[in-house]
């Protein structure tokens, strides 16, 4: 019997097929996503919905003399079916490039680099997880979402470039739920199942719950010692990376870290955030299809490395440095502090602990300003001690107050969060930050 293709051999094959069938002076680039994945919904602690995702899709751009058009199409994993449906793209895209003008800022890899990549730690098992998730969940109100499988990514172009990225990862999504109404969110994601790791993040998550039973202790605005676990940081990261490093955004003077990267502010010195790449889950080459690197965005609290993408760098005379289009990390990084977790609450002394924040978005973007809410389990703590929960809050706060004059402390520990996104297809986007200690958070409403 013959053994199936693989989803690689089925990719270079559409590779092989299409440079065979360019007409000179045609070019092209192509991209390959697929997903494997098993997806698991519980509710009340069960299991209420499962189900196995298998997709793959083809991004095919034609280029002739700078005029270039691009058109998706979704794969059937048969061969014969995916060529022909690959040779009607060619000839759509055929009819589409003549009436296109000159991009004047395509920028292609005249390389003719490869690279291949499988990250094949085993999975966890199903039957496993599922029976280490109820009984974590034993007595509980659990709500959560499980996702599990392979992600591959393939890049091939005209120019001799073929790169194949496939990794395999698992996240667990949850939350568990009072009966007065309040909740606490946790996640555990990443590429091996440690079970002492997911039963000491349950049983964090089952402690804070255990104090939504208090009556919550009302704060008046203003401004307030606070911790920001690492999900709660995560949204602060994830509004600076719209822009924030993009090459494009700081030409334009769009970018919320304008005044860090003119030299006019800083961070504090125990800020330092890397595009950490070579230890991520997210493929070594962009979809533009110029291998990636690390690059140091900000070291000890100063602007270091942009993200430069083809038509940044084609725009404004900068050089390539694999950053994909949007120029937003997917592999960022927060170095670690000396903070130790059985520490978090005797550092805070007095002051918030917050788990999570919601809704953010910019108040003054050219101050990189932000605003936001409290949300889930965000606890009054007293002389190191939590004391009670805390009703949802609005703050209103600068990057450099939080991570700039008012940082104190920094965890040793840091937690992988991975991007729970299922648009489209899961994703490998993730986020490794500590937790942090800021000496004054101000709390508007």
């Amino acid at each position: 019997m013959r053994t199936p293709m693989s989803q690689a051999e089925q990719f270079e094959g559409l590779v092989a097929w299409l440079r065979k069938a360019l007409v000179s002076p045609e070019q092209f680039t192509v991209g390959y996503n697929a997903e494997t994945s098993e997806f698991i919904r519980f509710n009340k602690g069960k299991v209420r919905q499962a189900g196995v995702v298998q997709q793959a899709s083809l991004s095919l751009k034609l280029i002739n003399e700078g005029r270039h058009a691009s058109v998706n199409v979704t794969l059937a994993g048969e061969p014969a079916v995916d060529q022909q449906r690959v040779a009607d793209a060619l000839k759509q895209l055929r009819d589409t490039v003549p009436l296109l003008p000159v991009d004047p800022y395509l920028l292609l890899n005249p390389e003719p680099w490869h690279s291949h990549t499988e990250q094949a730690e085993a999975l966890p098992d199903t039957a496993q997880v599922l029976d280490e998730i109820r009984r974590a969940a034993h007595g509980v109100d659990l709500v959560g979402f499980y996702a599990s499988g392979p992600i591959s990514y393939g890049y091939a172009s005209s120019q001799g470039a073929l790169g194949w990225h496939e990794a395999n990862s698992f996240n667990f999504d949850w939350s568990l739920f009072h009966s007065n109404g309040q909740a606490v969110k946790a996640s555990y994601a990443g590429a091996q199942w440690d079970s002492e790791r997911f039963a000491q993040r349950m049983q964090l998550a089952r402690e804070q719950l255990a104090f939504l039973d208090r009556p919550a202790h009302v704060l008046a605005p203003g401004e307030y010692r606070a911790y920001l676990a690492p999900a709660a940081l995560e949204e602060v990261m994830s509004m600076l990376c719209w822009g924030g490093f993009s090459a494009q955004a700081l030409a334009s003077k769009y970018s919320p870290l304008q005044k860090l990267y003119g030299g006019d502010a800083e961070l504090s010195p125990l800020v330092s955030l890397d595009e950490h790449v070579s230890e991520s889950l997210s493929p070594a080459f962009s979809g533009e299809g110029y291998p990636r690197q690390d690059l140091s965005l900000v070291k000890h609290g100063k602007a270091a490395e942009q993200l430069v993408s083809s038509r940044s760098a084609a725009e404004y005379g900068l050089t390539i440095n694999g950053a994909p289009g949007s120029e937003a990390p997917s592999a960022l990084a927060m170095a670690a502090g000396q903070l130790a977790q059985a520490d978090i609450l005797k550092q805070l002394g007095t002051g918030l602990y917050i788990s999570n924040l919601w809704y953010l978005n910019y108040s003054d973007q050219p101050a990189a300003r932000l605003t936001g809410m409290t949300r889930f389990a965000t606890f009054w703590v007293e002389d190191g001690e939590i004391k009670a929960p805390v009703n949802t809050m609005r703050f209103d706060d600068s990057v450099y107050s939080l991570l700039g004059s008012q940082l104190e402390a920094l965890t040793a520990e840091r937690e992988l969060l991975v991007s729970a996104s299922t648009y489209d297809q899961r994703q490998t986007a993730s986020n490794l930050l500590p937790g942090a200690v800021v000496k004054k958070l101000t709390l508007t409403l």
